[in-house]
């Protein structure tokens, strides 16, 4: 299996420790691992914005980058569903571009599902409280969503359950979104992070050290409201801690 590892632009620009704990993690299972040189943004911030025809190039792009590729895995979320949901439309299902949809992969999800990984080297000895992307469980099922009438399962408390001296605990408000949105913060600041604070407040109420979860997008709006208000828990991506000791 040839896996095309999808770094995000922010992720690269702003959290690049969780692109190499994803190439870290993924080449120590054994898969033949590649990062594709100059790559772009996937097109979600012009697509958020109404401009979705502007994103076209960029997915043409992407298409181009990972056609080699058998799968295609990023560590986040939010750009993860948008190519996967949005590519087919963008570039016209049927066009022999159009590959990437069926390909890509949420790393948390690649490691549950394709990979069905049960156990891992890793240790992190301090309690975590996980947050639910509404991404990630709306658009890939990395979760279930609170509304409905189902069982309770999660992928990413499933595999971080295989962390030695690790403590996980979850918000009340499991999968309540934390206000980010991508251009909704833009748009609406203020409710923005209104909305982020409650979030920090109810994952602080579970004694937890850290925020985790597959997003970076979420966690990077959430570390702002942390660093402001000087609050004393932080964030950190699941990744990383699965990758840790590696």
């Amino acid at each position: 299996m040839k896996v095309g590892l999808f770094i995000p632009c922010y992720v690269n620009a702003v959290y690049p420790q969780v692109g190499i704990a994803t190439y870290r993690l993924l080449e120590s299972l054994g898969l033949d691992v590649h990062y594709p040189l100059n790559q772009t943004c996937c097109g979600q911030p012009m697509a958020n914005a109404g401009y979705e025809p502007k994103a076209r190039h960029l997915a043409e792009r992407f298409e181009e980058l990972f056609s080699s590729h058998d799968v295609i895995v990023g560590p986040s979320a939010s750009c993860v569903a948008f190519v996967k949901e949005n590519y087919p439309h963008i570039l016209h299902e049927g066009d022999h571009r159009c590959q990437a949809p069926g390909k890509i992969r949420d790393v948390i999800e690649f490691l549950h599902d394709d990979l069905k990984v049960t156990s891992l080297p890793s240790r992190f000895p301090h309690c975590v409280s996980l947050h639910n992307s509404c991404h990630g469980v709306r658009e890939l099922g990395l979760s279930t969503p609170s509304e409905r009438n189902v069982p309770y399962q999660n992928k990413i408390r499933n595999l971080l359950e295989l962390v030695q001296g690790i403590a996980i605990v979850e918000p009340k408000r499991i999968d309540e979104c934390c206000g980010f949105g991508g251009m909704f913060a833009v748009e609406e600041p203020a409710v923005s992070a209104c909305m982020g604070r409650d979030k920090v407040r109810d994952h602080m109420q579970t004694g937890a050290e850290y925020i985790t979860g597959s997003d970076s997008s979420c966690l990077m709006h959430m570390q702002g409201v942390i660093d402001r208000e000087q609050l004393s828990i932080q964030t950190i991506h699941a990744i990383e801690i699965l990758a840790a000791n590696l």
